[in-house]
This record gives structure tokens, sequence and C-alpha cells, in this order.
């Protein structure tokens, strides 16, 4: 990618520069100067600024990983179905939702078809649970339908309570939450930005999941919602000075960290631990460090020249404000791409934030990179500044952790009780398969999707997972009365309870055939 450099600069001053860049380090690949025929001319009485374009091409890079960064990937795709669960019950005038309706929401829940949503729910006893209710008096009487009972899952109280908080906290900070919108829609070239492209980046600002219907109304004095050819957008009311100002610059090397007090023979970069870059790109990066600061709120992308550094300097201020709103300091770099056009950013996007490993990190966590303010985070992956929000989702993870040992704890006593047969974790359910790829074939946070559930078609319609549940709930624990009634535990009465459960009732299991040949 070639960048062009447009500054007018004195003729007095010319020499200098010329000198200064000739003599740089960059290699002629890297760096190519190129000066109108007017330069050579050394009498200019008028003393007019003259333009010189410097053309900076650099290449792809390659990206090194930082483990400590993509652990934050790794612990979001552990709790994304939670989340995106929790979104949908809360989402429900009662707050609970129908199992086999459920069942129709596999596409924003993120679930392929082989895996079971009971028992997705049955992983995390801590925060949902099952329950049942009369069906209504309307349902007709099919074959499919033979119980009066249906199945339903809803939040247990801790995570009922849990999400009362982060109700609560998104009330009390409503308006920093406000001051976001406003920002964003002060660094759009239009003022004007699409609710349907808003909700990718509304979890990640820490915006409610009802934002476009009470947020956006609840603020008039700022923004309003219109109609557009594109569908609804928000548009600026008010244009606020004091949030026009860009995030200051992250405190370069000085001399409180050297161990002699005196001036740098050469300048440094700072870089993450254990990022070496190239010499070229070294020095690419503090040439691009040393030019002058632009801000994104009063510098339109239409006064800068294509694929200029100032262009890019731009941009990457932008990307800097954007990720300085973010609950996490972090985002889906597919979600900036959305909002290329509005806030003027290069076609090449991610090239770009590969292009200044100083200001961002690009992990490849998922089927979907992501982008890291790196001067959010320490030298240990930990956020600077933590945001109130993020108490909620650190709960929300001990609730998991929990549900864990709980699971763990059923299945040792369950192996104590199966006469001590070995049961490896292997050949159980998958419960504690929590493996960073766990949830990684889909990073997408799906609220564009989210109220499009609201009617799941008609509640007497039964898939092929929704039917006959409360019937297999009955049969479940007729079954465990039936252990109750015999006073022990058998491997074959423990199997054929399982076999209950996975409805193979009228198949013997292979185990109880086996001790009854033994017999």
């Amino acid at each position: 990618m070639a960048l062009q450099l447009h500054t007018p600069i004195p003729v007095s001053s010319k020499d200098g520069l010329m000198n200064k860049l000739l003599s740089s380090t960059f290699t002629t690949s890297n760096l190519c100067l190129s000066t109108p025929p007017t330069v050579k001319n050394t009498k200019n009485p008028n003393n007019k600024p003259i333009s010189i374009s410097i053309s900076i091409s650099s290449s792809a890079h390659k990206i090194v990983r930082d483990r400590a960064l993509d652990r934050h990937i790794v612990k979001q795709n552990k709790i994304r179905f939670i989340q995106k669960l929790k979104t949908l019950l809360l989402s429900k005038p009662k707050h609970y939702i129908p199992l086999h309706i459920l069942s129709k929401c596999r596409s924003y829940l993120s679930l392929s078809k082989p895996k079971s949503i009971l028992s997705m729910i049955h992983r995390y006893p801590t925060i949902f649970e099952l329950f049942l209710i009369p069906n209504p008096p309307t349902t007709p009487f099919t074959a499919t339908n033979l119980n009066q009972f249906q199945l339903c899952v809803r939040l247990t109280p801790a995570a009922a309570s849990l999400a009362a908080k982060e109700s609560s906290l998104q009330l009390d900070f409503q308006a920093a939450l406000a001051s976001k919108l406003q920002k964003l829609l002060m660094l759009s070239s239009h003022r004007r930005l699409l609710l349907s492209k808003l909700v990718h980046l509304a979890p990640d600002l820490g915006l409610p999941a009802n934002f476009r219907s009470r947020l956006c109304n609840d603020h008039p004095d700022r923004f309003k919602t219109v109609d557009t050819s594109y569908g609804r957008a928000l548009e600026l009311v008010t244009w606020d000075p004091m949030l026009a100002n860009a995030m200051p610059m992250p405190v370069k090397v000085g001399s409180s960290d050297l161990i002699v007090d005196r001036p740098l023979k050469f300048k440094q970069l700072r870089l993450r631990k254990g990022l070496n870059l190239k010499r070229p790109h070294q020095e690419f990066l503090i040439k691009f460090g040393e030019l002058p600061q632009v801000c994104p709120y009063k510098t339109h992308v239409e006064d800068l020249p294509k694929e200029s550094i100032e262009a890019e300097k731009r941009a990457c201020a932008v990307v800097r404000e954007v990720l300085g709103m973010m609950v996490e300091k972090r985002t889906l770099i597919d979600h900036l791409t959305h909002f290329r056009k509005e806030l003027g950013l290069p076609n090449k996007l991610r090239g770009m934030l590969v292009r200044h490993p100083d200001l961002f990190y690009v992990s490849l966590k998922g089927q979907r990179d992501s982008v890291f303010l790196v001067e959010g985070y320490d030298d240990k992956g930990a956020l600077c500044e933590k945001d109130e929000m993020l108490t909620i989702k650190e709960r929300l993870i001990e609730l998991v952790r929990e549900a864990k040992r709980m699971r763990r704890e059923k299945r040792r006593r369950k192996g104590a009780c199966m006469n001590n047969v070995e049961v490896h974790d292997s050949n159980a359910i998958d419960d504690d398969s929590d493996d960073e790829n766990a949830w990684d074939d889909d990073d997408d946070d799906g609220f564009e999707n989210l109220f499009e559930f609201d009617d799941f078609g008609n509640e007497d319609d039964h898939d092929d997972e929704g039917c006959g549940l409360a019937k297999k709930l009955s049969d479940l624990l007729l079954g465990m009365n039936n252990i109750l009634e015999h006073g022990t535990c058998s491997p074959a009465n423990n199997l054929v309870y399982q076999g209950t459960l996975d409805g193979n009732r009228n198949q013997t299991p292979r185990r109880t055939r086996r001790n009854l040949e033994l017999r």
C-alpha cells in the first residue's frame, strides 16, 4: 500500500527536510521521494510553500500472537451462548420460553444441529433452570401433544438478580451511554448512522438490548431517529464541543523509565512485550508518530487526499476513539467495517490495523478477527481501567465455574454409584469441553435479529427436539422413584435411567443385557 504525504513546506526548510529524509535508514523500497520540477529552482523570491510528495509503501506484516490478550477472546467464546440465551429470555414479557419454541432459535443461539439445546441448558444449572407449565387450553389435540404440560426454561434466582443489577447499572450510566452514541455521530461524515449498523457495536459499547426504542428516544436534545431510504437511522441534533476532544496519545518512553538520566541517542518505540519489528517498520512507525496529530472530530476525510499518510493518521485516530468507547477496549474488525464509509476508514482496514502494532493488536482467535486497543491493557493483559459493567461479566463467569464444579461432582457421585465402574471424561457427555475453540464457529452478537423472535411462530408447532420433552421428564421422574423404592443404585438401574433420558425406553441397554447373561 502506498501512502502519500502532501504537506506544504517553506523553501527555507526544504534542504533540512530533504537531508533528514535522505539520511534515513529506510530502503528505497520503503521510502520514495518524488520532487516536482519546481523544487530544483533555488530562486523563489516570494518564498511560497512547495508541495513535496512522500510515498511510503508498506508490505504485509506478520501478526505476533499475544496470549494474554487472546485469553479475553477465549473467555468471551465460552459465555456467548449464555449471554444470547439470557438476552432472549429477558426480551420476553414473563422472562421464560417453552423449550419447543426455543429450539427454533438455533441461528440466533449459534448452535449447530448435532448440539442439543437441552444439553446446553443442563451445562449451566446455576444460570438456567427448567420447569413445567400447563399447556394452553386452545392447543389442539395432536399425536405429538399428549401431555398436559410443556417444558420451559428461565433464569435461576442468582442469574435473574445479576440481570437486574445489570439493568440498574445501565440506567445509572444512561447519560454516559448517550454520550457514546453522540460521539459516534460526531465522528461520522454526515452526522447520521443506521440503527441496523449500530446494533453490531451495542454489546461492546454496553448498550441495552432495547436501546433503539428507549435510549435513542430518551435524549431528544442530543439525537433523534429519522427514516432514510436505507432504514431507520440515528441523527445528531446538537454538537457538543466538550465531547469533540480526541483521546490523548499514550505517554512515550521518558527519562523516568531509564536507568541513566540523559537524553536518548536513538528514538525508541514502545511495543508490546515479545513484539520485535524490522528496522524499516520501526522507522516508519516512529516517523508516523512524529507527524502532527489529527483530531478526527474537526478534520473531515473529504479534505484529505485518498491513501495519504494524513488520511491514515486520521483513520487511526478514529479507530482509537471508537475502541476507547468500548467496555473492554476491543471489538470485531467486521463491526468496524460496517462503518467504513460513515467514519472515513480505508477499504483495507485490517491491513492498516496490522501495520500499527504499537496502537492496535489484531487477534486471530475465532473465525472473525478482533482488534484491541493496546494502550488500554497492561503488560499482563489486564485492563488498565475497568468499567463498572465488567463486574456483571465477572460474576457471570463465576456462575459458569460453579456450574462446572457441580457437573464434576455429579459425575463423581454417578461413578461411585456404578459399582466402581470407571467413568472417564472422554466417555461422558461433552459437559466440560470448555476448550477455547468451543464457540469459535460464530462470533456474531445477533442483536440485529433479536426481536425477530417475538412471535416464534405458533406455539403448538413442535419440532424433533421439542416433541415429548415433558413426557420424557415424567418418565425420568418415574425411573428415579423406582430406584428409590428398591433402595439400591445398581448399574442396570442407572443405565435404564440413562436410556429413559435418551428416549430409548424400548431398547434394553447393552450392559444390562450383559449382566442378565452373567446371572
